[in-house]
């Protein structure tokens, strides 16, 4: 098969009839003056606790970057936030389980250097413009040193995006083509309502600069004005005939900045794996099962999206944020998503979004207006976020809807 039939392949190997949720929640580790940890100390400190848990250690261009445990992995993103991805549960209590030993674990090290975990949707000296993200050196990984220098040129705010952002980010399964089309269409058009639900400023009127009117999302403008070719609503997921090969065809043209093949990583600028094996940079006929598959999450991990289907729907529209706010979120997703009855009534409330123009439209209101903006018929951002609440009331189990209480009282704060 081609590289983008197997891409095709590959997200159809998702289909599961499982309804579990993965979380990642990345953190600033930060001391009381707000200075990030370096990385020499953070990444020795992984290795250190990697070995002692006996867990696989993972390497990056030699330095220990992560580790993986059986239930969770750890990983270092561009400067030093420290990400914990959480293996997919049903369960919300034992994600909130497996993070909490994680924490359990992981402050009693830090408090001894001086250090604390800080989740916020960027560096709060960043966003209060007591540095600049020239400040704050990059990981010494070739991948973040070739990406720092591609979005010098792609936008405004690659620096804030790689230095100084942090997500939370939760995985849903699909059952089929059909079910991943439907699941992420519906997300999609909601997503201008999440948002700003999981919004996670230190200052409610800080803004980028370039940006005074905007007050709102601040990541996920920063995200907007990255690249073009790789950022924003998922392309041609509005098209009648989007479904997994539609999907493969954009991860195959995606341009991918960096290559990492076989433990070495290259720059290749704005070439896309198409044409690096149209440029015979890659030899298709060489390449034997296990590395054709990494070279397949290498191409997906180069989109950024606001989701990526892969063999689930990754949904990255949310500010990291603490772990009671983060597990609420996942049962709002879970109540929402997971119920058919509520799958319909959003198709059916929002029929008329059918462009990505009216998804980008909706966001860029909310930056600027934020709760009060009103969006999709009319409706302030605040009435959708009710609603939506509401629906994933109805569909939770009892012992779910108590973590949905963590998102329904920090809205009511915030309004």
């Amino acid at each position: 098969m081609s590289f983008i039939e197997d891409i095709s392949s590959y997200i159809r190997s998702g289909e599961s009839d499982s309804e579990n949720l993965g979380l990642e929640i990345e953190h600033f580790v930060i001391n009381d003056k707000g200075q990030q940890m370096e990385f020499h100390e953070i990444s020795s400190l992984i290795k250190e606790v990697g070995t002692d848990l006996g867990a696989e250690i993972i390497y990056m261009d030699g330095y220990p970057v992560g580790y993986y445990t059986g239930e969770y992995s750890t990983s270092l993103e561009p400067a030093c936030q420290f990400e914990i991805s959480i293996n997919p549960y049903s369960d919300l209590e034992k994600i909130k389980s497996v993070y909490e030993d994680f924490r359990l674990l992981w402050e009693p090290l830090f408090e001894e250097r001086g250090y604390h975990f800080e989740e916020k949707g960027n560096l709060p000296l960043v966003e209060l413009g007591i540095i600049t993200p020239d400040d704050i050196p990059l990981s010494p990984k070739k991948r973040y040193k070739y990406m720092d220098e591609y979005f010098k040129r792609s936008g405004r705010y690659g620096k804030y995006m790689m230095r100084a952002s942090a997500s939370t980010q939760v995985s849903i399964d699909y059952k089929s083509e059909e079910d991943m089309v439907r699941k992420l269409r519906v997300l999609e058009k909601i997503s201008p309502i999440l948002m700003i639900l999981m919004e996670n400023k230190t200052d409610e009127y800080s803004t980028l600069i370039g940006a005074e009117d905007k007050p709102h999302l601040f990541r996920i403008q920063e995200w907007d004005d990255l690249d073009p070719d790789r950022t924003g609503f998922v392309p041609r997921s509005f098209d009648e005939d989007f479904g997994y090969d539609v999907m493969a065809d954009v991860v195959y043209n995606t341009p991918l900045i960096l290559l990492t093949d076989e433990g070495e990583t290259t720059n290749v600028g704005h070439q896309s794996a198409k044409e690096l094996v149209e440029n015979s940079i890659i030899y298709e006929d060489n390449l034997d099962d296990e590395r054709r598959k990494k070279l397949i999450e290498h191409f997906m991990s180069m989109g950024f999206f606001h989701y990526r289907a892969k063999k689930y729907i990754e949904v990255r529209v949310a500010d990291s944020v603490p772990i009671d706010r983060a597990l609420g979120y996942a049962a709002l997703l879970k109540g929402l998503i997971y119920s058919e009855e509520n799958l319909d009534t959003i198709e059916n409330d929002l029929s008329s979004i059918d462009e990505l123009s009216q998804l980008q439209e909706a966001v860029e209101k909310i930056e600027v207006e934020g709760l009060n903006a009103e969006i999709y018929g009319g409706k302030t951002a605040a009435e959708w976020a009710d609603y939506l609440i509401e629906l994933a009331q109805q569909s939770l189990a009892d012992e779910d809807k108590e973590y949905l209480e963590n998102v329904r009282a920090f809205w009511s704060y915030s309004k």
